[in-house]
């Protein structure tokens, strides 16, 4: 696959962890507009009820603040919520006690101010537990993605209207709550790693069309 530049995101779905799987390299945009109500500082996961997102809330922010001056409010005990959401979502699946404690630091206690420090520090950690090592680089000014050469899904994989991605297919795996509510596609990657463990490699590598 191609380079490719892609927004800063907060636990990202299956299909962001797909382009860090197959891509020769990644630039991460830190110099876009914060835009609300996307993976920037939310995620999806499959809890008993059903699919549900988990938002970081960030402090008071202009209609053009950049990613990367975007600060975490702590306001809302919301790490607190966020651990109990995935403790309660994947404590019986098959490798959530494997990992519980590479992910509880980060809802332990405040560690980052910055947002996209925070993505960045758990999607690094997440590529380890996966042996995944791609060239990342992050930009100071506004990408322009065309003159480089990259293929722009800043915009691409979202919450809502997702745009079409020929090159991803969403591969059914196993979840805990298939039987309520079938399989759920594209959720965080972490409901892939809870219940999949080492195969996310072939799981993610099936996923690139």
């Amino acid at each position: 696959m191609s380079s490719v530049i892609l927004s800063s995101a907060y636990l990202a779905p299956v299909q962001y962890f797909s382009k860090l799987y197959a891509a020769s390299a990644v630039v991460e945009e830190r110099a876009e507009h914060y835009v609300k109500q996307t993976y920037r500082n939310r995620c999806v996961i499959a809890a008993p009820s059903g699919p549900q997102a988990l938002t970081i809330p960030t402090e008071r922010t202009g209609a053009k603040t950049l990613m990367r001056d975007v600060r975490i409010s702590e306001h809302g005990n919301w790490r607190h919520l966020h651990w109990h959401a995935l403790t309660t979502a994947y404590e019986a699946s098959p490798f959530f006690e494997y990992y519980a404690d590479d992910f509880r630091p980060f809802y332990e206690r405040p560690s980052h101010k910055y947002l996209c420090e925070f993505n960045a520090d758990m999607r690094d950690m997440v590529l380890d537990l996966l042996d995944l090592h791609p060239q990342i680089s992050l930009t100071e000014h506004y990408a322009d993605a065309e003159a480089l050469g990259l293929a722009d899904l800043r915009e691409a994989i979202r919450p809502k209207h997702p745009a079409e991605d020929e090159h991803f297919v969403a591969k059914p795996y196993y979840q805990v709550f298939a039987s309520r509510h079938g399989f759920l596609p594209n959720l965080s990657i972490v409901d892939l790693l809870f219940n999949m463990g080492p195969e996310t490699r072939l799981v993610l590598r099936d996923c690139c069309v």
